[in-house]
């Protein structure tokens, strides 16, 4: 299978694929982390290579909720963003996940076909996830665990312990048991 991912520079999703004996390629603006095939550049370079499957990781920072109380100062960055998740939905690949936190996608493009969490998946994290789907089935969670560690803040508010202390590039990666169960489950359609 040809498959693309997006808008990821980890390399843990097109990992995932490649070790399952698919032709797996990541872009991004940014190098990969790891070694493989990575176009670095605009994935809008890259729609049209007749791919089987892309999973789009689209920057998630003028789209995520947890921003919300910015978005008065950023109109015109979200409806820019907002116009390249369209863009990445309408890509003429047949199949097509794309996955973000819980954004503003559900309301002003549609909602997720699934919101998964690391935990349904063997690592012991907390962080929903949303998956916007086309011609692919939902993951079905593969190991249930713990969810992990949270923090309470003095100001009431909680969140999980890893996130609290993550930096942003570190927060956007894919943890491993979500890739892998992308890549076996929809690697094998």
């Amino acid at each position: 299978m040809k498959v693309l991912i997006a808008c990821e520079y980890s390399g843990a999703v097109r990992d995932a694929f490649t070790r399952l004996g698919h032709w797996a390629v990541s872009c991004d603006i940014l190098p990969s982390e790891s070694i493989g095939w990575h176009y670095m550049g605009d994935v809008l370079d890259c729609l049209n290579d007749g791919w089987d499957l892309m999973i789009a990781h689209p920057p998630c920072t003028h789209l995520a909720v947890s921003g919300a109380k910015h978005f008065h100062k950023k109109a015109d960055l979200q409806a820019e963003a907002l116009g390249f998740v369209q863009t990445l939905m309408d890509a003429p690949i047949s199949r097509i996940c794309i996955e973000n936190p819980v954004s503003v996608i559900s309301s002003r493009i549609r909602k997720p076909e699934q919101i998964i969490q690391p935990w349904q998946f063997g690592d012991e994290f907390q962080k929903t996830t949303c998956l916007w789907l086309k011609n692919l089935p939902p993951l079905v969670p593969t190991k249930i665990v713990s969810k992990g560690e949270f923090v309470t803040f003095e100001s009431g508010k909680r969140m999980p312990k890893w996130y609290s202390n993550a930096k942003g590039k570190n927060r956007s990666k894919t943890f491993p048991g979500i890739a892998d169960a992308m890549a076996e489950q929809w690697g094998s359609l």
